[in-house]
């Protein structure tokens, strides 16, 4: 007779003892479970042990958990986490230094079971760390497993960073200032500086205000990669914390400080790999400095201000009036009005007035930052583009001033300029390091770059949004290439002719949307089961390989990384916590499992309880899109698993798996592109016999009967 369903069959250790094998009754209260199981090794006072899992992190089993001990599990019998936290305090205490530091290993270990760390910080836990922390008698091994300690202990969120004293903030931010300090000190006290700063404006300011940029600039130069990203990681906070003037301000230090070159040079183009949360550093890096043109890009132009008349003059005059020369020399003041505004339509305005074309918002003022800056630095180039498209036929002449605000536009929208910076983006293009005005660049090559498309295209004024929907196409496929600088941006994207767009729209649209014959639509539709089983087992391949997966909080971006695959006979999810770096772990060794049989339902998107968490109105767009949720039996309750996917394409595939897992059809955009692909594929052996046979759109019409049926032969007449 099989065991009823709430009874799991578990093993349970402890050292120096032979381990036991029981049947565990979920039924029965904890406190007589422990009781039997300390009785069985003859251990009176069952109420100072307690059950830890014994693979990977000991959490300690409790009500709450014990749902997630699954048939096979092995358990530890250890000292309640009460007892534990005040024996490991007590250590804290101790007058040998080797006392102190072994119970702070101890503590490192547990600190991150949140029943255990409960107990630490009731027991005044985080102000004992603080003291030591405070003191600072020794810069080594004891101060760095005090602060790691202590930042286990915060990332629970049980206690506010805004309750840190200043004294104990200034003490920290000396360790970050000082020249000699052991190598994992300083990575963790700007870890512990990141979050202050982050969670509280008030103590956000204190560190702005102690720790100088210079210092910051310091660290970065060091050739130590966690040093360098946890610099990274605080300056990227200050910077977000601070206000738009301050911002624009620091920004402007850090790069007269060469800050922007170093990045190129020496991490960008390290020999080491660039780790996920130092990419995702430099695109927050990116969005701001790119965010300090919103501003402009928000500001309509004043027609009673005299130096943006003066710009508008000067731009005129660059393309139309030698050096030297002055227009209206004799001339009335209505004469030198006419010649200005026939210069002005020249010069690709729509209106006599240029200013009436620059109120629109976006792009504001940036087009006509833009448009200086073309004519400044490459004066031969704006002359060249101005004068050309002057000297054409009506109607096919390329607009200037007009391209350059909708270009303005468009490359704001590509480089998402104003837009607030995500949680989870990697999204950082090479190119931005690789020069100091590089949005302003990037307009002097794209501007070129329509003007080339536009005569490729033999466009005329009717044209001009086709002509920009070819550059808008241009443009993000070479940024998708993330070109490490803008010569070869130029190089890609000018080889990336018209022709070459209209050959790969062509391509694109045989292979996704190509209409084809009925005969070979009916052979798709028979071939399609075949192929999505073959989708559906690679689903089931990858995830029985597994992946790593960040853990978000609704705080800040965490470090931390956990593990999830499922088993090879399909059964059993099985998860667990690993370290930074650490070699993917075997399923073996992973603490957590999960029954496929348990699970109710796959969540995405807005429906996973860790997006709902974040607040409505103030969902991370990113972290909505490459969200989704298990929810499987607690008990008698429902729980969640939640994961965020490292990427878009890993989004498809885990949902997808899970969903044939489920026996749901799998619905991703992913999906879809591959069987499009395979049946393409597979259509195409097929038919390679048929090579230059014409199919025809309709089977051959079946031919009339015959006017009489004497050819056939009679079976019944038997023969003489």
């Amino acid at each position: 007779m099989a065991p009823p369903r709430n009874v799991v069959k578990i093993a349970v250790q402890m050292r120096d003892a032979i381990p036991q094998l029981i049947q565990l009754d979920q039924a029965k209260p904890l406190a007589t479970v422990l009781k039997e199981v300390c009785d069985a090794w003859s251990l009176t006072h069952s109420e100072r042990f307690a059950l830890q899992f014994a693979d990977g992190h000991r959490r300690y089993i409790t009500e709450n958990n014990r749902a997630e001990i699954k048939n096979g599990s092995i358990l530890c019998l250890s000292t309640a986490p009460d007892l534990e936290a005040e024996q490991l305090l007590g250590g804290l205490q101790s007058a040998s230094r080797e006392g102190r530091r072994e119970a702070l290993r101890q503590l490192v270990l547990l600190a991150s079971d949140m029943t255990f760390a409960q107990e630490v910080i009731s027991r005044d836990g985080l102000q004992r760390l603080g003291t030591i922390i405070e003191d600072g008698d020794d810069l080594g091994e004891v101060l760095a497993l005090g602060l790691r300690v202590f930042l286990e202990l915060m990332e629970h969120g049980m206690v506010s960073w805004e309750t840190l004293s200043i004294p104990f903030v200034r003490k920290v931010v000396s360790y970050v200032n000082m020249n000699l300090m052991d190598a994992s000190v300083q990575p963790l006290a700007l870890g512990l500086l990141e979050s202050v700063t982050l969670s509280s404006p008030a103590l956000g300011q204190l560190v702005k205000s102690e720790v100088p940029l210079d210092r910051l600039l310091v660290h970065l130069q060091v050739m130590n990669q966690q040093l360098q990203t946890k610099a990274m990681a605080l300056l990227t906070a200050l910077l977000q914390g601070a206000s738009p003037a301050d911002r624009k301000q620091m920004l402007d230090y850090l790069w007269q400080r060469n800050l922007r070159q170093f990045i190129y040079k020496n991490i960008i183009h390290s020999a080491a790999p660039l780790g996920d949360e130092m990419a995702h550093h430099l695109y927050v890096l990116q969005a701001l400095t790119l965010g300090l043109l919103e501003p402009r890009m928000r500001t309509p132009i004043d027609p009673y201000s005299q130096e943006q008349r003066e710009q508008l003059q000067a731009l005129r005059q660059a393309a139309f009036e030698p050096e030297g020369d002055s227009l209206g020399t004799g001339l009335s003041a209505d004469r030198r009005r006419s010649l200005c505004a026939r210069e002005f339509r020249k010069l690709g305005f729509s209106n006599s007035n240029p200013a009436q074309d620059l109120e629109r918002v976006p792009p504001g003022l940036l087009a006509l930052d833009n448009m200086l800056y073309f004519s400044r630095h490459a004066p031969s180039a704006y002359s060249r583009f101005v004068l050309e498209n002057s000297s054409r036929e009506d109607k096919h002449e390329c607009p200037f001033a007009r391209s350059s605000i909708q270009l303005t536009v468009l490359l704001c929208e590509l480089l998402r300029v104003g837009e607030p910076c995500s949680e989870t983006a990697q999204d950082f293009s090479p190119m931005f390091f690789s020069q100091d005005q590089s949005f302003h660049e990037l307009f002097c090559v794209a501007i070129q770059l329509l003007n080339k498309t536009w005569k490729e295209m033999r466009a005329t004024q009717e044209d001009f949004d086709k002509v920009m929907q070819v550059v808008r196409e241009q443009l993000a496929r070479t940024l998708a290439l993330k070109p490490t600088s803008l010569e070869l941006f130029r190089t890609k994207v000018n080889a990336l002719t018209y022709g070459e767009v209209l050959r790969l729209r062509q391509t694109e649209r045989l292979h996704q949307e190509g209409t084809l014959a009925p005969p070979i639509l009916e052979l798709r539709e028979k071939l399609k089961p075949e192929l999505l089983d073959l989708i559906r087992q690679q689903r089931l391949l990858r995830l029985c390989e597994g992946m790593l997966f960040r853990k978000i909080s609704s705080r800040r971006r965490q470090d931390k990384l956990w593990f999830c695959c499922l088993s090879p006979n399909h059964k059993v999810l099985q998860y667990g916590d690993v370290e930074e770096g650490a070699s993917q772990p075997t399923p073996e060794s992973l603490p957590e499992q999960l029954p496929v049989a348990d699970i109710r339902a796959l969540l995405t998107g807005k429906d996973c309880p860790h997006v709902r968490e974040k607040g409505s109105g103030k969902q991370n767009k990113d972290l909505c899109e490459l969200a989704f949720s298990i929810s499987y039996d607690h008990g008698e309750e429902e729980a969640y698993l939640n994961f965020i996917a490292p990427s878009r394409r890993d989004y498809y595939l885990w949902t997808d798996g899970l969903s044939a897992l489920l026996g749901s059809p799998m619905s991703s955009e992913q999906t879809r592109l591959d069987l499009e692909q395979l049946l393409t594929m597979e259509t195409k052996l097929r038919l390679l016999e048929l090579e230059n046979v014409p199919i025809p759109e309709r089977p051959p019409p079946v031919p009339p009967p015959p006017t009489n049926f004497n050819f056939c032969y009679d079976c019944s007449i038997a023969e003489p």
